[in-house]
């Protein structure tokens, strides 16, 4: 008998979580049952269909709209979305305009209603939030593109609102956008459940672009392009994100546990604020078996006004790895406090690996509470304010295996980060921070206590710095800021050098260059002296007492690389897809 009800048990599990396959296509219709020969027309109408197990399969085609997944996978039975093998499949933020009329002065000017916008209009809808700094200038959430680029608002086209009418102006230059391919961002994302807790939920293959995203500042609610909201699990991988107005991936917090409230009383002290946040997310529930344990790999971020991939809270314990980030954060009309390839607060227990990042203007930026962080294997260059900034984190995080090649590769305003094996080819700034900022049991988010950061605590050993000629003040991230009166080559800004422990460090000569050919990326270089450091330990972290994650032990010698001969070498340090 036990038999049997094990069998019908076993039979009954089956048939809950089957997998039912749906299919999307431009030539489908959302009345269909989504099979391969009576597609659906949106991806939308799959997402309110599809439960643990499910497949969404979407066909060739440019999809305009906004899919909100509506239930969660499990752990064993994800909802998986995905473009068709060797299909072209976008996902658009946007609409195509027609109509425009050319005016006297050269420009072209179009009217839109209201209900062509539905409930959402970015053009009524200004860019605000928390340590966001328009400079006296107001910008929408709303964009213009000709041919797939970017206009700049205030210099390329501006809008004005006025009696359920939306007034746009733009110079196309010599471009007729009624030939061409005019567009407009029409909705908030592209990708993104409305509701949180939405976990399990995979996304593979796709192209989204042009979305009116609102500053994903980490007191509010982040969305992105493509977002979590407040979930877990969920697997990012094989994308293009292109042309966000702010971030291109979040991996951030919810809206009920605040909304931009520095914003509304700029007399408080924001650090004061964000230490309130941390102590009301725990009580809510934040922790490893609610909220993060994501996985983003394989994608390619660009043109994004903020940030490549941006999270608060909501990134704990999760993955960012082999992604191709860049041109973030290359307009600068505005300016603020959010602006990097990665931007993560709270990164308990990630792990940042193998990621390409340039032209932008921070690379890696651990803002507050890193603790138990990787960071390994990735190559920075091109990044104007700095390729790693960690700051007011009290530790451990290791940075091992990396290529920082930009002007400025560290600014070191926390404690307790071990650098093992890098190549650091620009200088380097430390500073004590008077902020307190909290730090967390190991490998929890269960508050232990708060500091301020005493700087120092840090481990550098078997790096390579390259020596330049003199140092350059960075571009500044706010215009009262001061410049680094510290920043030096190698380990000079470490005055009491009884702060820090090193060994097996070498210093060179700028003899290096990059050459990239046809998306591949080689180092050229005069080969270093090497040593060999075997077995070093990192030990524990002053303040949180916590051991470092394991260093990979693949490389021994000083630098990130496995072998160095000497005279030219010519290292491949970047495969591309």
């Amino acid at each position: 008998m036990k038999r049997w009800i094990s069998i019908v048990l076993l039979l009954m599990t089956q048939a809950a979580f089957s997998q039912r396959v749906y299919h999307v296509a431009i030539s489908g219709n959302d009345r269909n049952p989504g099979t391969s020969m009576r597609p659906l027309r949106t991806i939308n109408a799959a997402a309110q269909r599809a439960k643990p197990g499910d497949n969404v399969i979407v066909h060739t085609g440019i999809y305009r709209e906004w899919v909100q997944p509506e239930h969660a996978g499990t752990k064993m039975h994800p909802i998986v979305y995905e473009a068709a093998p060797q299909e072209s499949v976008w996902i658009k933020g946007s609409e195509v305009v027609k109509g425009w009329i050319k005016q006297p002065d050269g420009k072209w000017q179009v009217q839109l209603p209201d209900h062509f916008f539905g409930h959402y209009n970015p053009y009524n809808d200004l860019i605000y939030g928390d340590w966001f700094f328009p400079a006296g200038k107001k910008f929408h959430t709303g964009q213009v593109y000709l041919n797939g680029k970017a206009l700049k608002e205030l210099i390329d086209w501006t809008s004005s609102h006025q009696n359920d009418l939306t007034t746009l102006t733009a110079n196309f230059g010599t471009a007729d956008p009624n030939k061409e391919l005019a567009e407009i961002n029409v909705r908030p994302a592209c990708f993104y459940p409305v509701r949180t807790g939405v976990n399990y939920v995979t996304v593979k293959g796709f192209h989204m672009a042009q979305a009116a995203t609102q500053w994903a500042a980490p007191t509010a609610e982040q969305v992105g392009i493509i977002g979590t909201n407040w979930s877990k699990g969920w697997i990012i991988e094989d994308n293009v994100i292109s042309d966000s107005r702010c971030a291109g991936i979040t991996l951030g917090k919810d809206r009920a546990s605040g909304q931009n409230p520095w914003s509304a009383d700029m007399n408080r002290d924001g650090a004061v604020i964000y230490n309130a946040m941390v102590k009301k997310v725990i009580a809510e529930g934040w922790a490893k078996a609610k909220i993060g344990s994501h996985l983003v790999r394989h994608n390619e971020i660009y043109s994004c006004g903020q940030a490549g991939i941006c999270g608060s809270f909501g990134a704990i314990y999760s993955k960012i790895i082999d992604n191709d980030i860049h041109d973030i954060y290359t307009d600068r009309s505005y300016y603020g406090a959010e602006m990097a390839g990665i931007k993560l607060h709270a990164a308990v227990d990630v792990e940042i690996s193998g990621n390409r990042i340039y032209n932008t203007f921070i690379g890696i930026w651990l803002d507050w509470m890193a603790q138990g962080t990787r960071v390994s294997r990735n190559l920075l260059y091109q990044n104007d304010y700095v390729d790693f900034f960690p700051e007011v984190d009290h530790g451990p995080y290791l940075v091992e295996n990396n290529f920082l090649l930009s002007t400025h590769s560290i600014k070191d305003y926390s404690e307790g980060g071990a650098y093992i094996h890098n190549l650091i080819a620009g200088s380097v700034s430390c500073a004590p921070q008077g902020r307190v900022t909290p730090w967390f049991k190991p490998n929890t988010t269960i508050l232990a206590g708060e500091d301020s950061i005493k700087g120092g605590d840090d481990r550098f050993y078997a790096n390579v710095f390259v020596r330049g000629k003199t140092v350059t003040a960075p571009p500044k991230m706010h215009p009262w800021d001061e410049p680094d009166s510290d920043a030096a080559y190698g380990l000079a800004c470490y005055r009491n050098t009884a702060l820090i422990k090193t060994a097996g460090n070498v210093y060179i000569k700028n003899r290096s260059a990059l050459l990239i050919t046809n998306g591949q990326v080689y180092l050229k270089f005069i080969g270093w002296p090497t040593k060999i450091l075997i077995g070093t330990s990192l030990g524990k972290t002053k303040l949180t007492g916590e051991t470092f994650p394991a260093p990979d032990n693949k490389t021994s010698i000083t630098g990130p690389l496995r072998y160095v001969r000497p005279g030219i070498n010519k290292v491949l340090i970047w495969q591309g897809k």
